[in-house]
């Protein structure tokens, strides 16, 4: 008997005929409030927001945004397909191409990234608490830096308590996240308008915000530098979602059919980013005239509003925080860490090491910079996590033409098994993928160390995405070419 955590017979054997116009509304709605949560959050803002900090005009980031989550769809639709048609999460689907042991190389590299994400998050909701309480008491509350963290007392207090409280969703699965992702979204777009209606009440419109120059125009204090921005910012956005990107899985196995989840998805992420990049491109262009600097940073910017303003944003941005972090972070290396040890790690226990992990990663490190942000966390990981995605959208459409025989991918000696469950074929394809970027990486991340890295390797950095996910998929297309097995079991039958 298999007893694999990661089978989901309920969902194989599921009755999938078809439903009124009203049922499938409400499930395009599931998956779309889904991406609005997600989309709508702090590490989204503050991203959009970097991009004037970093000299772009306004109309220049949103469109940066925008063009970022199209292409980044494109692999969401990809990988998604087969978590609709099989019921599998990614854990699962990247043992047809790394192997029943291999998958968990790809598994563990995705979980650690999100185990950061889940980590960042909780720093922010820790963050807000810590405001909320200066505002309540009048005064800053914390005292002096603990040696070694950089942080105070106050700061660690606040950020332990809001792990504490995202543990109850953990501890009550899946569905509770759902609920809470599916009515917080209408909230999240309301408090949306009502921070635009507070930029145009205090500076009195929105022309002057929009209408203000990039910094690389001619004369401009970065004139001619334009692509030089461009290009990294663009695989930052993308590597924002790159996590996402590979266990969407995790998301659609729960879609009743592949129009579910194209749908839910093609109107989920690239236009409520872009809306979200609209709001916050103005947003900090006005704080640029209210301030005289630009606050890339919600939580810096509410704890300066007055009165019940600051009250209501500060407790919106706090559940909306919980929201996205337990849908976003938790559940993908829940799976993961599941899938490194089924027989001893369920999903459950997967979650609460995620928010072990995350504990001890001091998240606040990486956010002393709008330059480490980008730079190095969203770009690093981008070149990690590409490659990924490559090797799993050349195996399932191009190997394995979108057919998987599913109970092989729980057998030991199935056709997934490869030699001892390792498919030298993926390895070597992510190796060669992640190796053109490291350079570049070392470069950015700790440039007095690595001072002397080559102009090529800086510049191939700024793509790394696009470079990663096209190395990995060539390597892995011509080492495969013609090793296929066919595969063994249909799929679920869907409309």
């Amino acid at each position: 008997m298999n007893t694999d955590p990661l089978v989901n017979k309920d969902l194989w054997n599921e009755d999938l005929a078809p439903t009124s116009v009203a049922q499938r509304t409400w499930r395009w709605y599931h998956f779309a409030a889904l991406w609005v949560g997600m989309v709508i959050s702090i590490p989204a803002y503050m991203l959009a927001a970097s991009l004037i900090e970093g000299g772009m005009s306004a109309w220049q980031a949103v469109f940066t945004v925008f063009f970022a989550n199209v292409i980044v769809l494109l692999p969401m639709l990809l990988i998604g397909h087969a978590g609709t048609k099989y019921g599998i999460p990614y854990a699962v689907l990247a043992r047809t191409s790394f192997g029943t042991r291999g998958a968990r190389l790809p598994a563990l590299m995705r979980a650690i990234v999100a185990c950061g994400w889940y980590g960042i998050q909780t720093w922010f909701g820790g963050s807000m608490i810590y405001t909320l309480l200066g505002v309540l008491h009048g005064s800053p509350v914390g005292g002096a830096n603990l040696p070694g963290l950089g942080i105070n007392p106050g700061q660690l207090g606040c950020f332990l308590a809001f792990w504490a409280i995202q543990f109850y969703f953990i501890v009550h699965g899946m569905e509770s996240i759902r609920k809470l992702e599916t009515y917080t979204a209408p909230l999240k777009i309301a408090i949306c308008f009502l921070l635009l209606w507070w930029v145009y009440d205090k500076v009195g419109g929105f022309g002057p915000l929009l209408a203000q120059p990039s910094q690389f125009v001619e004369g401009g204090p970065k004139a001619g530098l334009f692509w030089s921005v461009f290009w990294p910012s663009l695989t930052a956005m993308i590597g924002y979602w790159a996590t996402l990107a590979l266990n969407i899985p995790d998301f659609t196995r729960f879609a009743k059919s592949q129009r579910d989840q194209v749908i839910g998805q093609s109107l989920g992420l690239p236009l409520p980013m872009a809306l979200l990049a609209a709001l916050a491109v103005t947003v900090t262009s006005a704080t640029i005239v209210l301030y005289g600097k630009a606050l890339w940073d919600p939580v810096d910017l509410s704890s300066r509003m007055t009165g019940i303003a600051v009250l209501v944003a500060l407790l919106v941005l706090l559940i909306d925080t919980a929201s996205v972090n337990l849908a976003a972070n938790m559940v993908g290396p829940a799976y993961d860490f599941s899938a490194l040890s089924p027989e001893r790690i369920s999903y459950r226990a997967g979650g609460y090491l995620t928010a072990g992990i995350a504990l001890v990663m001091m998240p606040w490190k990486i956010l002393e910079k709008s330059e480490n942000y980008i730079f190095i966390w969203l770009t690093g990981y981008s070149a990690l996590l590409g490659p990924i995605a490559g090797i799993l959208i050349v195996d399932y459409y191009f190997i394995r033409k979108t057919d998987i025989a599913v109970e092989h991918l729980y057998r030991d000696d199935g056709i997934y098994a490869y030699r001892n469950g390792w498919n030298m074929a993926a390895l070597v394809a992510f190796i060669a993928g992640v190796l053109p970027n490291i350079p570049g990486f070392l470069n950015a991340a700790f440039p007095e160390a690595f001072p002397d890295v080559g102009a090529g390797f800086k510049t191939m950095y700024t793509y790394a995405w696009f470079v990663g996910i096209a190395i990995a998929a060539v390597v892995y297309g011509l080492m495969m070419k013609g090793r296929a097995v066919p595969a063994m079991q249909p799929a679920r039958s869907l409309d």
